[in-house]
């Protein structure tokens, strides 16, 4: 028997552009959260930190930004309460 359907596979493949544990930070060698692909060629890493420092400067010069900072969750906050 002959189907006429064509096989569908529903499995996507996974995003190149998706940061992993090795990649790191191009300033201090910390896990890279953004990743900037510059207008004029090549890309840049950076920390969450250094993201933070530099991010809307290397926005203006950026093709691309993958920002991955949300995977860090929201940062605790200073007790006002001392011991």
């Amino acid at each position: 028997m002959e189907r006429d359907e064509a096989d569908v596979n529903t499995a996507t493949a996974p995003n190149p552009a998706a940061l992993t544990a090795l990649d790191r930070c191009d300033r201090c060698g910390a896990q890279a959260y953004l990743r900037v692909e510059l207008q004029s060629g090549g890309e840049l890493l950076f920390c969450a930190h250094h993201a933070r420092e530099h991010g809307d400067e290397l926005r203006k010069i950026a093709a691309t930004v993958v920002d991955e900072t949300h995977k860090l969750g929201t940062p605790p906050t200073p007790s006002t309460s001392e011991g």
